[in-house]
């Protein structure tokens, strides 16, 4: 009786999974050879190959009408010449001034975010104030840059272009991103290649990164970079990093001059951030500077060394903000207008400073040999 009572079940659990089973396939590749389901495995690996080629073709169909190549016109001086006259004794060396020239060339990359010309680029693409600039598309036209607002705290600029029925890039939410999630580069490598695709993964999240220069004027930290082991060169700057959906999800800006395939870009919810500030504001739109150069020190980092928690300065930039309030190098700043400074909740400095005001004065807490003192510093315009 027991048996039959068994046997009965497992009849029942075969009749139901049944339903869930196709046995037919599994009896199929039950019965192949090692060498048939050899054959097998492989054409599974070719379908999943040209899965992901079909995404990657159809990522670069729609995204190239909107990626564009940044180029810059400017005039240079070529080297003074000295000739060498045998005859004119008392002075055989006569100087000849170098000659003047316009140079036009390509420089980086950027892709386009509104249907009436609004571009999105790195700042440090178009970081020169003396020069002009111009948009090439996909389809060559050239479009000559009517205005560039900067935005140094984050390395992004806009860039205006005069036209109508642009396709702009559709913008995707940085804030789900996963490692090892698909990714797709475009841009023009070292100015010189338009329309250059590259792939690979996201490789890190959360990375932190120097952008700027304190021989121009500033330098900030961009926290929370997206890293990607996807081919980035020199003139991918400003272009975009697309998700298998084609959405924009990073501005590819910066490489690792210590190691190959590693790339940096700016996640693109701090892109949309600017853009609603930048719909709001326009041109005028201005940006808090504080002027320091820092790292962030984490709470284990901390605890080690017997120190404070929060943004260790490097380098304070003269004539900035932060010398004039009183900071100095080596002070770790732990705290502004009430907000601890932290890594694990993304509490850093460019953040906070992000959310002021030019003008505005803010309280800042620092520690330095052992004591924590307090600062009023007035923030200033970026450059």
């Amino acid at each position: 009786m027991k048996r039959a009572i068994v046997l009965l079940a497992l009849l029942g659990a075969i009749l139901f999974l049944g339903q869930k089973i196709n046995w037919s396939n599994y009896l199929k590749n039950f019965n192949q050879t090692p060498e048939q389901r050899s054959q097998s495995n492989t054409e599974n690996e070719k379908k999943v190959i040209v899965n992901e080629e079909s995404v990657i073709v159809d990522v670069v169909e729609k995204a190239l009408p909107s990626v564009v190549t940044i180029g810059v016109n400017k005039v240079v001086s070529r080297g003074d010449l000295f000739e060498f006259d045998p005859f004119d004794f008392f002075s055989p060396f006569r100087r000849i001034p170098g000659r003047r020239e316009r140079i036009e060339t390509n420089i980086g990359s950027g892709f386009i975010v509104s249907s009436d010309g609004l571009v999105i680029t790195n700042k440090h693409v178009v970081a020169d104030t003396s020069a002009t600039y111009q948009v090439l598309t996909s389809d060559n036209k050239k479009y000559r840059v009517e205005r560039v607002y900067r935005d140094p705290l984050n390395d992004l600029a806009i860039l205006k272009i005069n036209g109508s029925g642009f396709k702009p890039l559709e913008l995707g939410n940085s804030n789900n991103l996963k490692l090892g999630q698909l990714v797709i580069a475009i841009g023009t490598p070292l100015g010189e290649f338009p329309n250059t695709v590259t792939t690979g993964i996201i490789s890190g999240l959360g990375r932190g990164i120097t952008a700027g220069s304190p021989f121009e004027g500033y330098v900030e930290r961009l926290d929370n970079v997206i890293q990607t082991d996807a081919a980035i060169n020199p003139g991918n700057s400003g272009g975009p990093l697309l998700n298998s959906k084609g959405q924009v999800i990073g501005i590819n800006t910066a490489i690792s001059s210590q190691g190959q395939n590693i790339g940096f870009a700016i996640p693109v919810n701090i892109v949309k951030e600017l853009l609603e500030r930048f719909k709001r504001e326009g041109m005028n739109f201005s940006r808090p500077f504080l002027g320091v150069r820092y790292q962030m020190i984490d709470r284990e980092t901390a605890l080690i060394n017997e120190v404070a928690e929060g943004a260790y300065i490097v380098e304070i930039i003269p004539g900035s903000p932060a010398e004039k309030g009183g900071l100095q190098e080596d002070d770790i700043i732990v705290e502004i207008d009430g907000k601890r400074l932290r890594t694990d909740d993304n509490q850093g400095l460019a953040r906070i400073i992000a959310e002021k005001r030019v003008g505005q004065k803010i309280s800042v807490k620092v520690w330095r040999n052992g004591e924590i003192k307090t600062f009023e510093i007035t923030l200033e315009e970026t450059n």
